[in-house]
């Protein structure tokens, strides 16, 4: 392993890798933190550029594109509530707080800090565990697909605030709104109302802008607009306490980026609801999440880089893509004639190591360029909001059209806006909106595959040991908060009872 790593650093480290690394990393940022890009779309995009580049060059710069769009994603999220990616919506619960809160240069800072520890953690898990984590992937099946994403919808918990069932509404909500378009394995079109456009379902991200970014704008103006940030420049700094409360949750989401990352899908997204969740039952600070939280910000965070990496693990090892980004990146390998899979790493050491030297390379590009940079996105916060709202509904509204490149997806955005605004309005939770409308897809399709394995008993989930233990995970994460909650209100109305008199 240590000549492999050795060939691999000789690789990454020449001037030209590296000026093309640092290009992809720069223009990911960039790209991400356009709304309705996203890094599948941007490493499609420019790919063609690099064909006139070495296979090794060209698949580090379209890499260095995909992790750099996840922090850019983040600062979108962050400072104008407008997450670019469905991973990237989490952040805006806290992290959007923290910059209304006069902090979004800390939490810039935290969300970098917390992405280059996910990194530098899960590229050393990808040179050890590759190979034989694949072969575990392997091993999940339909019921195992189907218990993992019922454990992520119990994250409801977390999510809904202090009014349970208004998140389980919302929730619901979004699963309803999932429904829309061609069902999972049949031709049947449900919903559409004799409309082409909405046989392919809702645009995700087209929702997502109008949900956050439009419906922000709507009830920042109903409520006469907010005053500018005027936070002194020491607050836009993170602190010594913010490192202490962002190092165990950092940890936390990189271990569960980890271990969600590997399965091909909604990995990350799944993985950032997560993660929060955990953060929700674990974190010393629990009652500050959705308030502005440090730790809302940096297990999130972390948890989106460490799945973004770990799901080169299928694509490397096994020739399976385990995002919708590294399925443009087995693409652009199989352009310029590469195979990947498990005699990839035989017959091609210097581009495989030479890529994953290149992961730490360009992480610490973003943590060099970002992190100084914290206080000066954060001076954006500091324009009158006449002037900024046209610019954030701008560019919101062009990020909607440029999905489809029709006038639809604008329509399907303004009208996720109204039910974003009503929704703030009426204070109902907007995150189990989107972790419904992220999982019902992906829950429909493991809802019927697992049925055909099973012959129409569902019950075979509990028959597989794997699927089994996610399905009682999954029990307790929904069962221990309420019988935790009846248990403490019992206790209070006990205590507030007066003694008996003798």
């Amino acid at each position: 392993m240590l000549d492999n790593l050795a060939l691999g650093v000789a690789t990454a480290v020449t001037p030209e890798n590296l000026l093309w690394c640092f290009i992809g990393v720069a223009l990911g940022t960039v790209i991400g933190m356009l709304p309705g890009l996203g890094s599948a779309t941007g490493v499609a995009i420019l790919l063609p550029v690099t064909l006139a580049l070495e296979p090794v060059t060209a698949i580090i710069m379209l890499a260095g594109i995909y992790y750099g769009c996840q922090y850019g994603a983040s600062i979108s999220s962050i400072l104008i509530s407008t997450p670019g990616d469905s991973s990237s919506v989490v952040l805006t619960l806290d992290g959007y707080a923290m910059a209304r809160n006069g902090r979004a240069g800390a939490a810039l800072a935290v969300s970098a800090i917390s992405s280059f520890i996910a990194a530098i953690i899960t590229i050393v898990g990808l040179m050890l565990l590759a190979a034989p984590i694949a072969d575990l992937a392997l091993q999940f099946g339909p019921p195992e697909t189907l218990a993992v994403i019922l454990l992520g919808l119990s994250t409801i918990v977390s999510f809904a605030g202090d009014n349970l069932l208004r998140g389980i509404t919302m929730a619901a909500v979004g699963l309803l709104l999932s429904t829309v378009g061609i069902a999972s394995g049949f031709t049947t079109a449900r919903f559409t109302f004799d409309s082409v456009n909405l046989l392919g379902g809702l645009d995700f991200i087209a929702v997502l802008i109008g949900l956050f970014a439009l419906g922000e704008v709507l009830h920042q103006i109903h409520r006469g607009g907010e005053k500018p940030i005027r936070a002194r420049f020491k607050d836009l700094l993170i602190t010594r306490e913010d490192i202490r409360r962002m190092i165990p949750s950092s940890l936390r989401g990189t271990g569960l980026g980890f271990a969600l990352g590997v399965l091909p899908g909604a990995g990350a997204t799944l993985a950032t609801f997560m993660s929060y969740g955990l953060e929700g039952q674990v974190s010393k600070h629990k009652g500050e999440l959705g308030k502005g939280a440090i730790e809302g910000v940096a297990a999130p965070e972390a948890s989106n880089n460490a799945a973004a990496n770990a799901s080169f693990i299928p694509t490397l090892s096994l020739g399976i893509p385990g995002s919708g980004t590294t399925a443009v990146l087995l693409g652009a390998f199989v352009i310029f004639g590469l195979q990947p899979g498990p005699l990839l790493f035989e017959q091609q050491p210097a581009l495989v190591w030479g890529l994953l030297v290149s992961f730490v390379i360009g992480n610490f590009f973003l943590l060099v360029l970002n992190l100084p940079l914290a206080p000066v996105f954060a001076q954006a916060l500091r324009v009158p909001y006449s002037y900024l709202y046209p610019f954030i509904l701008f560019i919101s509204l062009l990020g909607a059209f440029a999905i489809g490149n029709n006038t639809f997806s604008l329509w399907v955005a303004f009208a996720a806006g109204v039910l974003g605004y009503f929704m703030k309005r009426f204070d109902f939770p907007a995150a189990p909106l989107v972790l419904g409308l992220v999982l019902g897809p992906l829950l429909e399709r493991s809802l019927v595959q697992t049925s055909s394995l099973g012959r129409g008993n569902l019950l075979i989930v509990f028959e597989r040991p794997i699927s089994a233990a996610f399905m009682a995970a999954a029990i307790l994460a929904l069962v221990a908060p309420l019988v935790v909650a009846l248990v403490r209100r019992r206790r209070a109305r006990r205590d507030r009872q007066p003694a008996p008199t003798r």
